[in-house]
């Protein structure tokens, strides 16, 4: 797979191509679990295990349908998720999870209101930054995170509710002011919950309470050589006149520099990489930060485990 489709300007545009399909799927039956039909729909096709048409048959043929129709499909998906997991590490979080975006835009507007990216932040950020990033916050600003925050958690519950119950239906009733007591409930439970969370969490949650998050760094830290952001150190020097923009720009606030195991939830949007390109062109030089993979990631997860060698200047030049 070629790494020119993570380029960093592409970025929002597969996060949000992935959003709209996120909101569309149900409703376009590409994907969604029907309980009041009781099956899967896949791609416009009704998906069911078709056991009802074997009636009488025996426990071979049994077998050989639930493995034709879920386990082959199943574990085949799992085996692709895994190698690119392996390979890229939570490059889903990063360039297309519907949830990191969120995390990303209320984060943005937060900074805006209160010159933090979140509640618990221990200090402002700077309001002119080494990378040419200006925020100068302002109170007036609250309005909209709280608009972002129950706007998107309204959004969120019904779309879920629109991957179990017909999205027609779900949303004739929610235009009308016609919700069944079930919906009220589900829709009224689920945004008080992402209400919190999009208020407290947010990166938080992506850090220690999503699975699927959790899932990607573990198989990504079992491949020694899988793409990592990699750090320069032997131009490090030239760090000292800069605010730690490349800090300052991460949504999952984490420190880019460190070595891979304190990277462990790093999403791979490159968003540190583009704020220290930024801040090493006004010194005509290049970053010292990029995407590094082979022996170069290697050396990056080497970093602090007793072997504190970083990836050498080979690993910095074009092409390599």
């Amino acid at each position: 797979m070629s790494l020119a489709l993570f380029r960093p300007g592409a970025r929002r545009g597969w996060q949000t191509g992935f959003f709209l399909l996120f909101l569309l799927a149900p409703a376009l039956d590409a994907f969604r679990l029907d309980l009041s039909a009781g099956h899967f729909w896949f791609l416009g096709m009704r998906w069911t295990l078709g056991l009802h048409e074997l009636a009488g048959a025996g426990g071979l043929e049994l077998t050989g349908r639930l493995l034709l129709r879920a386990g082959l499909p199943v574990l085949g998906f799992v085996a692709l998720v895994l190698w690119l997991v392996w390979r890229f590490g939570r490059i889903y979080c990063g360039w297309l999870c519907p949830h990191f975006l969120v995390v990303e835009w209320i984060n943005g507007v937060m900074r805006r209101a209160s010159g933090k990216p979140s509640l618990w932040e221990r200090r402002t950020l700077p309001e002119q930054q080494a990378d040419g990033t200006r925020i100068r916050p302002h109170p007036a600003w609250w309005l909209g995170v709280v608009l972002a925050v129950v706007g998107f958690a309204l959004l969120w519950a019904v779309t879920l509710l629109t991957y179990l119950l017909p999205p027609e239906r779900v949303w004739t009733h929610l235009l009308q002011g016609q919700l069944t007591a079930g919906e009220q409930t589900f829709i009224g439970v689920a945004t008080a919950l992402l209400v919190v969370e999009f208020s407290l969490a947010r990166h938080l949650f992506c850090r220690y309470g999503c699975a699927v998050g959790l899932f990607q760094s573990l198989a990504w830290m079992g491949n020694g050589r899988a793409w990592v952001v990699g750090f320069d150190r032997n131009r490090a020097a030239e760090c000292a006149a800069c605010d730690a923009s490349c800090d300052h720009a991460c949504p999952m606030r984490i420190h880019p520099r460190h070595g891979k195991r304190l990277k462990f939830t790093c999403t791979q949007c490159q968003s540190c990489i583009q704020a220290c390109e930024r801040v090493q062109a006004r010194q005509g030089r290049p970053a010292l930060l990029r995407m590094v993979s082979g022996s170069c990631a290697e050396a990056e997860a080497a970093f602090g485990l007793g072997r504190n060698r970083g990836p050498t200047p080979d690993c910095f030049r074009e092409g390599s």
